[in-house]
This record gives C-alpha cells, sequence and structure tokens, in this order.
C-alpha cells in the first residue's frame, strides 16, 4: 500500500473516477484520500458517503498534512490556484495535473523555483481500473516521484511515461479513445439489429469481441497486422468484411479521428496559452 496522503484539488466527474479507481484497489485507503472543492458542500458530501474518503471545502485544507495534489478543476481557473499555491507548496511535495492544455512549464513558471509538478492524462475508464493514462514529468521531479506517480495512475489502469510533447496525439488516442470505440458500438449493434439479432444481445457480443481482440493484443506479442493476418483466410468472411471496411473507408477514419483529436487538442492548447499570455 502506497503511503501518500493525496488531496484532490476538484471535485468533478474526472476526479470521481480517479478517486473511485485509486480507491477501488486498495492502494490507498481512503482515509488517505481528501477532495476539495470552493463551496458545492453537496457535491463533496456525496463523495464522502460513495467513497469513504475526506471531503472538505478547499479552505479548511491543512496544507502540511498532504504529500501529493492533484489538480481536478477547470482549466481556466489555473492560475487563480497557482497563485494560492505558490508560498503554500513545499519543494518535496508534488503537484499532479490533470488539466488538459496546461504544460508542465507553465505550471513550474507559476510556482516557486524547484517545485515538483507532474501531468497526467486519464482517461474516463479510470472508474473501472481500465484507463491508459500519460504521464509527463517537469523539470525538478525526483525519480521517486515518477515511480510513486506511476504506481498511483498504474492503480486505475495502465499508466505511461511519455514526452509532453507527445501529449496531443495521446490525446487522439487514448483521451477521446474511448469515444470511438462506443461510436463503433453502436453501429455494431445496429447491424445486428438489422440482421434480426436482440439490441441488447448484439451490444453484449460486439463488447465482448473488441474485449477479446484487445486482450490478443495485449497477451501476444503478435502486431495487430499479424493478428488480423491470423484471422483471415482468403476469400473467407473475414476477408469479405474487411475489403467492405476498406472500400468505405473504414481504416483511413479512425486514423483521421485520431489526428483530428489531436489537432484540437494542440488548438485548445495554443487558446489558452494565448490567453494565458494575454493575462501577463
Amino acid at each position: 500500500m502506497l503511503k501518500q496522503r493525496v488531496a484532490f484539488l476538484g471535485a468533478g466527474n474526472m476526479a470521481e473516477a480517479m478517486i473511485s479507481g485509486i480507491v477501488e484497489s486498495g492502494k490507498l485507503a481512503p482515509e488517505q484520500i481528501i477532495v476539495t472543492n470552493r463551496s458545492n458542500q453537496e457535491r463533496l458530501n456525496d463523495m464522502k458517503v460513495k467513497y469513504g474518503i475526506e471531503a472538505i471545502k478547499k479552505d479548511e485544507l491543512n496544507f502540511e498534512q498532504i504529500d501529493v495534489f492533484i489538480l481536478a478543476m477547470k482549466p481556466k481557473d489555473i492560475d487563480t490556484v497557482m497563485e494560492d499555491l505558490k508560498d503554500r507548496l513545499r519543494p518535496e511535495q508534488v503537484l499532479i495535473s490533470v488539466l488538459a492544455g496546461i504544460s508542465t512549464a507553465y505550471m513550474e513558471e507559476k510556482l516557486n523555483d524547484g517545485q515538483q509538478v507532474i501531468r497526467v492524462m486519464p482517461n474516463t475508464s479510470s472508474m473501472l481500473r481500465e484507463s491508459a493514462t500519460a504521464i509527463s514529468p517537469g523539470h525538478h521531479v525526483s525519480m521517486d516521484q515518477v515511480v510513486f506517480t506511476k504506481e498511483l495512475m498504474n492503480c486505475i489502469g495502465e499508466a505511461y511515461i511519455i514526452e509532453e510533447s507527445q501529449m496531443d496525439i495521446f490525446t487522439g488516442i487514448a483521451g477521446s479513445g474511448p469515444a470511438y470505440f462506443y461510436n463503433l458500438m453502436e453501429h455494431i449493434e445496429q447491424a445486428g439489429v438489422e440482421g434480426g439479432m436482440d439490441r441488447e444481445m448484439a451490444r453484449k457480443i460486439g463488447a465482448q469481441t473488441i474485449l477479446g481482440a484487445a486482450t490478443m493484443m495485449l497477451e501476444r506479442e503478435e502486431t495487430p497486422t499479424q493478428l488480423r493476418k491470423n484471422v483471415t483466410s482468403p476469400n473467407g468472411t473475414t476477408a469479405a468484411g474487411l475489403d467492405a471496411l476498406d472500400e468505405h473507408g473504414g481504416g483511413e477514419a479512425i486514423a483521421e479521428a485520431v489526428k483530428g483529436a489531436a489537432s484540437r487538442s494542440k488548438e485548445m492548447r495554443e487558446e489558452l496559452e494565448k490567453v494565458f499570455a494575454e493575462q501577463k
């Protein structure tokens, strides 16, 4: 079990997804987790009852008792939060940010010299402990804190340490990725219904098929290309399905979806950076 005490600054959906996964993993006891927000007491009470954690208003937080702070509020509030945190954080404390579009360099600039800052990006599968989570350490982070952060993020799925310059493409693959598969499932489900199958049955069969294929890729050494070839007989049903997929641009559409989400992530980051620059 991890020994650090963790405080979530923000009680939104992503914070709850992460808290749910961490509590379910057993790596942190509920009493090691605090969640705060500015004023929504009803939301805090709900999370306290649901997860057994400590839930308090931000002004009541004792900074001296916390090892790790996780920023999980809205990105637009970053400057206000940085100003509040600057003289309250100690160098040995770690600030982990879940905020999209906010770089570690920007946060380091707003805080005291040497402050440890790590940027992470989980996805909504955190609640099921199946998130793909990116980790990008800032300039002043110790290796021990990188290891701790990876272990903490592994509580909610699988964590990957990447260069911060890769965050936009990671967003395109993993941050937005679940929605691509939900969309794929909508079409599989509808095709099953049109073929005379019960809708719920078609949904379960499609979901299990995707789960099985994903598990094969994670547990086998073959590439996706090799796995595809393994199940594709010449002139067989799979070949016919793949031909139809190619004919209608299925593979290209998925690639463009990843690129489109990554491009929008970059645009949003640049928009935020422009706003922050104008505020200086």
